[in-house]
C-alpha cells in the first residue's frame, strides 16, 4: 500500500510536471502571438497615421486647387469683355471644355505626368554617365504640369490687366483731346 501510494504520488508529480510544461509551451506560443499582434497593431497604427496625413494633405491641396480655380475663373471673367467677339466665343468654348474633365482624361494626364517625371529622373541619372558628342543636345520633354498652365494663365491675366490700364489711360487722353482743352 505505501508503495502504491508512493507510485501514485510520483505519477501525479510527473503528470503535474508534464501539464506544467505543456501550459508553459502554450504560454510561450501565446506570448509570441501576442507580441506579433502588438507589432502588427503598431504597424497598422503607423499606416493609419501615414494615410491620415496623406488624406489631410490631399484635402488641403484640393481646397487650394479649388481656390486657384475660383480666382482664375474670376480673372477670365474680368479679361473676357476686353476680347473681340470671336475670341470671346473661343474662350467661352475652351472654358466649357475645361469644365468637362472626365476620369479617364485625368488618369491619362496623371500617367503622362508620372512618365515625364520618371523619364526626367532617368535622364538626370544617365546624362552624367554618358557624355554626348559635340553638337548634340539631350532630348527634352515639355513639362506637363498644372503649375505651368496656371502660371501662363496668370501671366495672361496680368498682361490683360496691364493692357486694360493702358486702354483706360489712353481713353482718358483721347477724351481730353476731343474736348480740345488738354491741360499741361
Amino acid at each position: 500500500l505505501p508503495q502504491q501510494l508512493k507510485f501514485t504520488t510520483s505519477d501525479s508529480c510527473d503528470r503535474i510536471k508534464d501539464e506544467f510544461q505543456l501550459l508553459q509551451a502554450q504560454y510561450h506560443s501565446l506570448k509570441l502571438e501576442c507580441d506579433k499582434l502588438a507589432s502588427e497593431k503598431s504597424e497598422m497604427q503607423r499606416h493609419y497615421v501615414m494615410y491620415y496625413e496623406m488624406s489631410y494633405g490631399l484635402n488641403i491641396e484640393m481646397h487650394k486647387q479649388a481656390e486657384i480655380v475660383k480666382r482664375l475663373n474670376g480673372i477670365c471673367a474680368q479679361v473676357l469683355p476686353y476680347l473681340s467677339q470671336e475670341h470671346q466665343q473661343q474662350v467661352l468654348g475652351a472654358i466649357e471644355r475645361a469644365k468637362q474633365v472626365t476620369a479617364p482624361e485625368l488618369n491619362s494626364i496623371i500617367r503622362q505626368q508620372l512618365q515625364a517625371h520618371q523619364l526626367s529622373q532617368l535622364q538626370a541619372l544617365a546624362l552624367p554617365l554618358t557624355p554626348l558628342p559635340v553638337g548634340l543636345q539631350p532630348p527634352s520633354l515639355p513639362a506637363v504640369s498644372a503649375g505651368s498652365g496656371l502660371l501662363s494663365l496668370s501671366a495672361l491675366g496680368s498682361q490683360a490687366h496691364l493692357s486694360k490700364e493702358d486702354k483706360n489711360g489712353h481713353d482718358g487722353d483721347a477724351h481730353q483731346d476731343d474736348d480740345g482743352e488738354k491741360s499741361d
